[in-house]
């Protein structure tokens, strides 16, 4: 997805942009095009081998053509891509595009296998057999490895060396020496038979054939280009499935019709119908009926949602029951899938810390291996004094030092695990988050919409003798219905499911800053502040005093109740904690870290929550004003602490960002989710937990993958340089060392969340 969006003030304007690059063979041609745009004035870019994409921030001096420019002088393309299209469904009938890669490949393929046989197996030499191979190997070769001799020839007018250039001036050199032995030496002889060997043996140089070491590496080198690809397209399917999800067309109401239109005809303020089974198109709110909705493939939750009139639903999340009018609230690019993706794909742009360094070492790799080499044939040349051995050992280094596994360490990782993370409601902003999560020690949980539901409820119902609930609840519920009082509406709400249908107040008034009264059933009743009752010489009896007094101790809102003269009742109020909460803060204690509580509540009833998850009192921070959220959080990090903010309002953004890794609750208002650097789809404090425990498995999968490919680098090379390596050998390590990484990379995808 393209974007070129202002990023801060005018007079130091700064655009960003991504760009599609094409050309780029492996990390080291990455590395080359972010040196040479880095180089650009006001200029920041990362280049990512595995997406093939460049995401650039530059100022007003420079344009995206000087961008594209750049890139192309280079030696490589560059054009704005278009918005990613879904994926084809099932029933399209158009045929798969060509792969010209596998065609390479499996011609390639059917040419080398008889040329490797001939030449590792004297039984199958017939007279001549070499003629027959030499006609076999030159098009594998020319055809085969032509997008190595074309790249490697490119970087060489631009100054350059990659991978490429190792590939084909080991192929090359290998068919070169053949050809001089079949025409100017004695290998063309009839009668001659080759022996082949694991480590560069001796052997007279005149006769020494390397036809299969050029057929066998070009086609073990497509071959692990061709499942690189493959990979890389798998390990990005999750971003895919995020585009596919969203519904195709919508069914809009115009004049009480419904018109069916594609999904990109819908603007803001339109109304659709959506029946069971349909995806909801876009977000929107519902106007009519209601239904449950089963958002588990943009939340990970598997229990469906209800909801009605009011309430607000998300595009591409499924209606599983009645039928549904929702009116438009954002379209396109402002959808809550859209933004989602989006964050995905920036995420997977992005670099690790790690694999900069990776990337500097590719960089500089490919010169330092080409002086190995010919350090290695002039080595062996001065203490053998046999050709043959000296070139097979300077071919071998040649061959197996490519840094491929170094360029796809990091973002095949991180597309992986960016988009298992997306399937499971956890969106991961960048790689820099990754090595945050490795060193947070203290979490700090905001209260309100957190750990709590942030909804005021019933949780307690305190009679006077010879009254019952059943009584106290028809009619105080009754009452509260009549009032938009976040804690009238509790008390209303907990009657009607419990009860059913309530029955009718008359002579409803609101006494301001104390309570509501009215006429129920005939009774006179009052609900509110203890003072209200007492106004009207209903005073509370002892046994309701004492559950007022224990209430409000606790931090919870005692509702006084009383009808026909006499205090009847107390009811407590409060906002519930979250079912999950205690199980979210015991799972963040086991990942090694220290829970916060912080709130603007008072202590009684910060303490009291706390007390339920699980959190000690003396962690804490109550009474804090929503300006003073920074300051807390400041004050842990003066301590020495590395913190972790979880929070869901406009008052937690500034301490999100202030905090070394924010998390969003996804539930919450845009602002917080901006500032986070994880977003939590469901509102559950348990995806926290999980959220760090896939960003520290991702990172962990990246260390272990920079650690075998370096490992392997450093190993293998001395190996080719002793001549205890053949090339064809060499080619296969090499080609496989990548596959290693990007499979490595792929066991993200069974990370479990309730692991």
């Amino acid at each position: 997805m393209s974007t070129t969006t202002p990023a801060t003030t005018p007079e130091t304007r700064r655009d960003s942009v991504e760009l599609s690059i094409g050309g780029m063979t492996c990390a080291s041609c990455a590395a080359r095009i972010e040196k040479k745009l880095n180089r650009l004035d006001g200029v920041t870019a990362t280049v990512n081998y595995a997406t093939e994409k460049a995401r650039v921030e530059y100022g007003p001096e420079v344009s995206v053509a000087d961008l594209i420019a750049t890139v192309e002088k280079t030696g490589y393309t560059a054009e704005l891509p278009p918005p990613p299209a879904p994926l084809e469904t099932p029933e399209s009938n158009e045929p798969a595009p060509a792969d010209p890669l596998r065609e390479r490949l499996l011609i390639s393929a059917a040419l080398t296998v008889p040329v490797v046989l001939l030449s590792m197996v004297p039984a199958l030499q017939f007279d001549n057999w070499q003629w027959l191979a030499f006609a076999l190997t030159g098009p594998v070769v020319v055809y085969g490895g032509l997008p190595f001799h074309r790249a490697a020839w490119t970087n060489l007018k631009h100054g350059a060396a990659t991978m490429d250039t190792l590939v084909s001036l080991g192929t090359l050199a290998a068919f070169g020496w053949s050809v001089w032995a079949l025409f100017l030496g004695h290998a063309g002889m009839t009668g001659m038979r080759h022996e082949f060997s694991l480590t560069a043996a001796a052997g007279a140089a005149s006769s020494a054939l390397y036809l299969e070491t050029a057929a066998a590496v070009t086609t073990l080198i497509l071959l692990g280009r061709w499942l690189e690809a493959r990979s890389k397209r798998r390990a990005g399917a999750a971003l895919h499935a995020l585009l596919d999800l969203g519904a195709k067309d919508v069914a809009v109401l115009r004049e009480g019709r419904e018109v069916r239109l594609p999904v990109a005809a819908l603007a803001p303020g339109m109304r659709f119908v959506v029946r069971p089974g349909e995806k909801i198109a876009t977000d929107g709110t519902v106007v009519e009926g209601s239904s449950a909705v089963d958002a588990s493939m943009l939340t990970g939750e598997a229990v469906p949602v209800e909801v009605t009139v009011g309430d607000q639903v998300t595009g591409a999340t499924v209606n599983a029951g009645g039928r549904l009018v929702v009116e438009a609230t954002r379209v396109g690019a402002d959808t809550r899938l859209a933004r989602m993706t989006e964050l995905v794909e920036q995420a997977q742009n992005g670099k690790a810390a790690a694999q900069r360094l990776a990337d500097r070492i590719s960089a500089v790799f490919v010169p330092v291996v080409i002086l190995i080499a010919l350090g290695t044939l002039v080595g062996w040349l001065l203490t053998s004094g046999n050709p043959a051995e000296a070139f097979t050992a300077a071919v071998a280094v040649l061959i197996i030092a490519c840094p491929c596994a170094l360029g796809l360490a990091t973002p095949t990782a991180l597309m992986v695990g960016t988009g298992r993370g997306a399937q499971l409601g956890i969106l991961i902003k960048g790689p820099e988050v990754l090595e945050t999560t490795r060193r947070v020690d203290t979490v700090v949980l905001d209260k309100t919409g957190t750990v709590t539901t942030g909804r005021m409820s019933l949780t307690a119902v305190h009679t006077a003798e010879g009254v019952t609930e059943e009584e106290v609840l028809r009619l105080a519920g009754a009452l509260e219905h009549a009032s938009e009082h976040p804690i009238a509406a509790a008390v209303a709400s907990a009657a009607a499911e419990r009860l059913g249908e309530l029955p009718p107040v008359e002579g409803f008034r609101t006494v301001p800053g104390r309570g509501v009264q009215g006429t129920v059933d005939g009774h006179t009743v009052v609900a509110g502040r203890e003072l209200l009752l007492a106004d009207r010489a209903q005073h509370l009896p002892p046994v309701l005093a004492a559950a007022r007094a224990a209430a409000e101790a606790a931090g919870r809102t005692a509702v006084s109740v009383g009808w026909d003269g006499a205090a009847r009742a107390v009811l407590v109020v409060s906002d519930t904690v979250r079912p999950t909460s205690a199980e979210a803060v015991a799972q963040l204690r086991g990942l090694g870290l220290r829970p916060v509580l912080l709130t603007g509540d008072n202590r009684a009833a910060a303490e009291a929550v706390a007390a339920e998850v699980g959190i000690a009192p003396e962690d804490v921070i109550a009474e804090v004003l929503p300006e003073d959220k920074v300051a807390a959080v400041r004050r842990l990090q003066a301590e020495g602490r590395s913190v972790a903010m979880v929070g869901d309002g406009v008052n937690d953004a500034a301490a999100l960002a202030q905090a070394d890794l924010g998390l969003a609750m996804g539930t919450g208002t845009d602002a917080a989710i901006e500032a986070g650097d994880l977003t939590l789809v469901r509102g559950d404090l348990r995806s926290a937990a999980d959220a760090i425990r896939l960003a520290r498995r991702t990172l962990a999968t990246i260390r272990g993958n920079l650690f075998w490919a370096f490992a392997y680098n450093v190993a293998a090379v001395p190996l080719a340089a002793a001549g205890l390596l053949n090339p064809v050998v060499a080619g296969a390590a090499m080609a496989f060392s990548s596959v290693f990484v990007v499979t490595n990379s792929l066991r993200l995808r069974s990370f479990d969340a309730s692991a």
